[in-house]
C-alpha cells in the first residue's frame, strides 16, 4: 500500500475521537438546551383563552436559556413568557374551529433546541346560551416581579373570583361568559411576592370560568370578543372592571399631576388610557353596561374630575354612553387603596353593598357622595349598581375605620337608561332581577 494512503488511514484513526465529541456538541462546544409542553395534552380539545406552558433546560445551566418561542400552525414564531418556566396566550375566538399543530423551540444564545410539537382541537360555541345573554370582563395586573415594594398582592384576583361566583349563581351569567384576566396568568407563593407557583388553570376553583394573563394582547382580544358576542343580542349586559395601578403624581396632593392629562391604568405590559379604553369600547352596543375601574387618579375614565364635576371636553374618554354607567375608584386629582388580600377598596365596599343588601336605598345625595335611606323609605331589597356606588361613597366618607382613605372621591358617570336631563332614573340591576 502506498506510504501516503496508509498514514492518512492512521491520521483519521487517531483524530476521529477528537472530533466524535464535537460532533455530539453541534462542532460549537455547546450542548442543545430542551424545552416541553406540559399544557395543553396532545389531542385535547380546548376553547376560549388556553395558557400553553411547559418547562426548559439547558444541559449548560439555565441561566444560558434567552427565550422560548411558539409557533400555532404555519404562522410566526412568537416569543413566551418565561423561559426555565414558560408560558403563551393563545386566544381562540380568532381562529376557527378544528385541529392545530402547537410546536414550540426554545433558544440558549447559540443554538435552538429540537421543536416539541403537540395537536391540540378547538371547539368553541357558536353563539351564547339563549337565556344567557351576559358578559363579564375582570383585568388586575397587580404583582410586577422586579419591584416587591408596589405589588398589590392577590387580593384583586380574590375578589374578581368572588364577584365572578356571585354573577354566576345570583345573576345568570354563564361560565363560558366570564373572563379573568390576571397579571401574567400565574399564581406567586407569598401573596404575590414570591415566585411562579401555578398558572390560573392550573389552580383548584369553584367554576370552569375563563383565565388568562392581563397583557394589552389579551385585553384587546377578549373585549372584542364580547363586543362581537354581545352585538348579536337586543338584550345583551355587560359588565367590565379594571383593577391595578394608576398613573400620576402621588406627591400633587391637590391634583395628582393630571389636571391636563387622561388617566390610565397600568396592564401587565403596558398602560391603557381612558380614551384608549374609550376607543376600544366604542363599538359595544349594549344598552346595559356597567365599567368599573379602581385604580389611582381614575376619575378621567368615568369623564369626571372631583366631586362630580365633569372632565375638561377635550379630554373625556368617551367611554360613558347611553345606556352606560361607568364608575372610578378614586377621583382624577385622588390616589386609591387596596387591600393585599381582599382587593381594591372601593371595589370591596361596592361588592359588600350588593352581597349584603345593605346597599338598598342608598341615594346620589350633594355631589354624588351617597346618603342613606330616610326612615327605610326607596328600599325594595333589591340593590342597583347605583346604589352599591353612593353605599360605597356614604360609607369612605363616614365610616371611621376608613379615616385614611376618605379622600379617595370614587366618581359616577351614569348615563342608563338614556342620556338626558329628561331621562328616567331607573337603576341598573344586574342580572335576571326585576
Amino acid at each position: 500500500m502506498d506510504k501516503k494512503a496508509v498514514a492518512l488511514i492512521l491520521f483519521v484513526l487517531v483524530a476521529l475521537p477528537l472530533f466524535s465529541g464535537c460532533l455530539e456538541e453541534n462542532g460549537n462546544g455547546n450542548e442543545m438546551p430542551v424545552v416541553e409542553i406540559d399544557y395543553p395534552s396532545n389531542g385535547m380539545t380546548v376553547s376560549g383563552l388556553v395558557k400553553i406552558h411547559g418547562v426548559a433546560s439547558d444541559p449548560d445551566g439555565d441561566k444560558t436559556l434567552e427565550r422560548v418561542e411558539v409557533m400555532i400552525d404555519d404562522g410566526e414564531w412568537n416569543v413566551a413568557e418565561g423561559t426555565a418556566n414558560w408560558s403563551f396566550d393563545l386566544v381562540t375566538y380568532q381562529i376557527n374551529d378544528g385541529h392545530f399543530n402547537i410546536c414550540v423551540r426554545v433558544w440558549d444564545g447559540i443554538d435552538y433546541s429540537d421543536v416539541d410539537e403537540i395537536t391540540v382541537i378547538v371547539s368553541n360555541p357558536e353563539t351564547a346560551e339563549s337565556d344567557s345573554h351576559k358578559w363579564a370582563v375582570f383585568v388586575a395586573a397587580v404583582n410586577y416581579p422586579a419591584d416587591n415594594e408596589t405589588k398589590l398582592g392577590n387580593g384583586g384576583l380574590n375578589l374578581a373570583e368572588d364577584m365572578a361566583a356571585y354573577f354566576i349563581e345570583n345573576y345568570g351569567y354563564s361560565t363560558s361568559n366570564v373572563f379573568i384576566l390576571f397579571d401574567d396568568g400565574w399564581i406567586r407563593d407569598d401573596n404575590g411576592y414570591g415566585g411562579r407557583a401555578e398558572t390560573l388553570e392550573q389552580r383548584s376553583h369553584e367554576y370552569d370560568i375563563n383565565y388568562g394573563g392581563a397583557t394589552r394582547e389579551n385585553v384587546e382580544m377578549i373585549i372584542h370578543h364580547v363586543i362581537e358576542a354581545s352585538n348579536s343580542f337586543t338584550d345583551s349586559e355587560v359588565f367590565i372592571w379594571f383593577f391595578g395601578h394608576g398613573y400620576g403624581n402621588e406627591n400633587d396632593e391637590f391634583t395628582g399631576g393630571k389636571i391636563l392629562e387622561s388617566s390610565a391604568i397600568f396592564l401587565w405590559d403596558e398602560m391603557i388610557s381612558d380614551r384608549e379604553l374609550g376607543e376600544l369600547l366604542y363599538d359595544l352596543r349594549s344598552e346595559k353596561t356597567c365599567v368599573i375601574v379602581d385604580a389611582c387618579f381614575s376619575g378621567g375614565f368615568a369623564d369626571k374630575i372631583i366631586y362630580n364635576f365633569p372632565t375638561f371636553f377635550l379630554m373625556r374618554s368617551d367611554i360613558p354612553n347611553s345606556g352606560r354607567i361607568v364608575m372610578s375608584g378614586s377621583s382624577k386629582f385622588r390616589t386609591g387603596y387596596a387591600s393585599t388580600t381582599r382587593g381594591p377598596l372601593f371595589s370591596m365596599i361596592w361588592f359588600d353593598g350588593i352581597r349584603t343588601g345593605e346597599a338598598d336605598g342608598f341615594k346620589s345625595g350633594f355631589l354624588d357622595v351617597g346618603k342613606p335611606p330616610s326612615f327605610g323609605f326607596n328600599k325594595d331589597k333589591k340593590v342597583t349598581v347605583e346604589e352599591a356606588f353612593y353605599y360605597a361613597s356614604y360609607m369612605l366618607r363616614t365610616d371611621r375605620n376608613l379615616d385614611d382613605y376618605k379622600k379617595m372621591e370614587p366618581q359616577i358617570n351614569d348615563q342608563y337608561p338614556g342620556r338626558g336631563t329628561l331621562r328616567s332614573k331607573k337603576g341598573m340591576l344586574l342580572g335576571d332581577q326585576k
